[in-house]
């Protein structure tokens, strides 16, 4: 199983580095207890494109898992991980 994860924000950004530090400690967790489960990541700057930027620059950063948002502005780490939990209780189905 494989999770997409895009995180999107902007260089300079405390919340967007806040956040990165937030899925790097959930990822640690869940990873070690999922290892057949791979996760990518992905990070875009809504300086680079103006359609994200329109969309997305009131809110960043931006957490989406596999193409649908999941959180903004910050992370919470407990619900991130329940959600990543919740897909591979899914797949297991």
């Amino acid at each position: 199983m494989n999770i997409e994860l895009t995180l999107i924000g902007k260089p300079g950004c405390h919340l967007c580095e806040d956040a990165e530090a937030a899925i790097d400690r959930v990822l640690a967790t869940f990873l070690a207890a999922n290892p057949s489960v791979s996760v990518s990541i992905a990070q875009q700057n809504v300086l680079d494109d103006a359609e994200l930027a329109a969309r997305y620059s009131e809110e960043i950063p931006v957490l989406l898992i596999n193409g649908k948002v999941h959180n903004y502005w910050r992370i919470d780490e407990e619900r991130f991980i329940g959600a990543l939990n919740d897909l591979v209780a899914a797949a297991a189905e």
